[in-house]
């Protein structure tokens, strides 16, 4: 396994990330399809044996069991100083006023209920999960600053938004001298391309660590496109993902599996490779409820895309609406 830096910080992640929104009780939240506890211990055991230090989960994933979860496996697993653990913040946890949300009290609360259920004193990455409308944004900037002077989180990062929105936030906290986003988690893979407008650019000028979320597409990379699964059929936000180019998202997976016919390899490397050389991508979160899930990842390493192949995957795409999430 290889290791980078994250960002401009001096904290060293494996170039892969443990996705856990798979590892969660069914039953708790809206993730029917979800892994409970004792099937998701193997995968993060597994991770750690590949050389994975870097996981990543949420308060809301299945109502904070995938974090009671994602706790329990490492505390048994791994020391915790030798593991990155990044958590993040915004969703409904509670009915009721602020029960969700970005605010100075939710943000308070929330950190201190993840660090119970995680069972931590700290979680190494402390993300803001989608972007506030509702709150001034100088109100969380300053929130998660005192999170991190707290010690209750020693990096601060933020997930899908606006470039201007992020740059925005990036201004406020240099300007303030507070705590800086260090990552950004966001949507990047062979069917949505359209961060390479503004987004990466944004975050290679400022020395964001790049940790793409869904580098798969949700699996539509990985098999024909009229093959469903039960999480694709009953993955709602996923579904509104592709509902407006389906015809061109098409080609795109048929051009991922005829190189991947071509090469003699799973189509998971293929695209999986393509997001590794995408400049400034640190750590793809990747997903496992499989076991060769965690190989094929960590083979795609191993894959060089050439600048004819790379062009071949690319050529059908056509413009998505760009989406703030």
């Amino acid at each position: 396994m290889d290791f980078v830096k994250l960002g401009r910080t001096g904290l060293d992640v494996s170039r892969l990330c443990l996705g856990c929104m798979s590892y969660g009780e069914p039953e708790r939240g809206n993730h029917a399809w979800t892994l409970p506890e004792a099937e998701s211990r193997p995968f993060i055991r597994k991770a750690l044996d590949l050389g994975i230090n870097f996981f990543d989960t949420a308060n809301v994933y299945s109502d904070g069991s995938s974090e009671e979860i994602v706790g329990r496996a490492l505390k048994e697993f791994a020391r915790r100083d030798d593991v990155v653990v990044a958590t993040k913040v915004h969703g409904r946890m509670r009915p009721g006023p602020n029960g969700a949300g970005l605010s100075r009290k939710a943000i308070f609360a929330e950190i201190d209920a993840s660090l119970q259920r995680l069972g931590m004193d700290y979680v190494d990455l402390y993300q803001i999960h989608r972007f506030d409308a509702e709150t001034p944004l100088e109100e969380t900037l300053e929130a998660l600053n005192d999170v991190v002077h707290a010690g209750k989180a020693r990096y601060i990062g933020a997930s899908s938004m606006y470039a201007y929105q992020f740059a925005k936030a990036l201004a406020i906290s240099e300007r303030r001298g507070w705590a800086r986003f260090s990552t950004m988690q966001n949507y990047v893979n062979l069917l949505y391309r359209e961060e390479e407008r503004e987004m990466l650019p944004l975050c290679r000028e400022e020395g964001i660590g790049v940790i793409p979320w869904s580098p798969l597409a949700r699996g539509r990379l990985t098999r024909d496109w009229d093959e469903t699964t039960n999480r694709s059929q009953t993955d709602t936000f996923g579904q509104t993902l592709y509902a407006a180019t389906v015809e061109a998202d098409r080609k795109v997976v048929e051009a991922v599996a005829a190189l991947a016919e071509t090469r003699g390899l799973p189509r998971a490397q293929i695209a999986l490779a393509w997001v590794l050389q995408k400049s400034p991508v640190t750590a793809p979160i990747i997903g496992a409820t499989k076991p060769h899930h965690l190989d094929d990842a960590v083979a795609a390493f191993s894959v060089r895309l050439t600048d004819e192949e790379i062009a071949a995957l690319e050529a059908p795409y056509v413009p998505h609406s760009v989406m703030g999430f």
